[in-house]
């Protein structure tokens, strides 16, 4: 933006010493030097105009969002509706079974984190919003918004495929101290991964990446990664926290998270877009979903 003004700037002093031009030989040197600087800035000006920051692929993006989009309605319907478990079946859970990593987390439970959480997970949805204040990114908000809807569509898509097919218990379905109804709820098999976190993950990077992508030399693009990081890292802790989530799947909801919320645009950026070898389509086998991506090497 700063270059932009600058380049502006250049553009009209230069139009203003058009009008007080002179014969003498060193004000015709001075002007001449203007007018070089001048063409190079408005050309470079003009370029960054000419050249848009993303681009959409429509043979690409439609059927990503479609399929993503419309397996996560499905599938959040199934995933919540779980048959509960058996007081026998929870009684029968043994702390012991649970790998070394994951284990401590067994014991923790804060009804209060739980909730807290929630905030986080709400609050952190419309972020994309901000973006609308910058008015080089708003003339680009449909676009954008459409980048977004394929963001979480495709952390929806992933997230739900691994939840529907996998029945782990929630850390608290092994703590004595909290209520049987919640342990033997069917929600309580939902641990893997951490949805919540991999949410929040996608909203928040992908709001600080698109950000960075249009002004790369902001200083305050630090600021919206850092931001992205403290609302992810918060999310998953206060999930730690509330009983829901065991480590591993704090650690690949915030990987899935992260890596959605900046790939996506990464892979519109219009440079990339140049690049014919580069495919990323859905796919479906059974209960297995997923993205496949592929790369022809010349």
């Amino acid at each position: 933006m700063i270059k932009e003004v600058v380049a502006l700037s250049v553009v009209v002093a230069t139009g203003f010493s058009a009008f007080s031009q002179t014969d003498t030989s060193s004000k015709l040197i001075d002007t001449t030097t203007v007018n070089v600087v001048t063409t190079d800035s408005n050309q470079a000006f003009t370029d960054n105009k000419k050249q848009p920051v993303y681009k959409l692929k429509p043979a690409v993006d439609i059927p990503v969002t479609a399929v993503g989009s419309g397996w996560s309605m499905y599938a959040f319907t199934k995933i919540y509706s779980k048959d509960p478990s058996t007081v026998e079946d929870i009684n029968s859970l043994r702390k012991e079974d649970i790998n070394g990593f994951d284990r401590w987390a067994a014991d923790v439970y804060s009804p209060k984190a739980a909730n807290t959480s929630d905030f986080f997970f709400y609050g952190s949805m419309p972020l994309p919003l901000l973006l609308l204040a910058d008015k080089h990114i708003r003339q680009d908000a449909g676009k954008i918004g459409l980048m977004y809807l394929e963001a979480m569509s495709v952390t929806g898509l992933l997230y739900t495929g691994a939840t529907y097919s996998t029945d782990r218990y929630r850390p608290l379905a092994y703590n004595p101290e909290v209520p049987m109804s919640e342990r033997t709820s069917g929600g309580a098999k939902n641990s893997f991964f951490a949805g919540h976190v991999a949410l929040v993950g996608t909203a928040s990077f992908f709001t600080a990446k698109v950000f960075s992508d249009y002004h790369p030399d902001s200083k305050l693009r630090f600021l919206f990664y850092g931001a992205a990081i403290v609302a992810t890292g918060g999310t998953a802790y206060l999930r730690h926290m509330g009983g829901k989530h065991f480590p591993s799947d704090l650690l690949l909801g915030t990987a899935v998270g992260t890596l959605s919320g900046i790939l996506v645009p990464q892979f519109h950026k219009t440079k990339l877009f140049k690049d014919p070898n580069l495919t990323l389509l859905p796919y479906t086998t059974g209960q297995s979903h997923g993205l496949v991506m592929n790369y022809r090497f010349k």
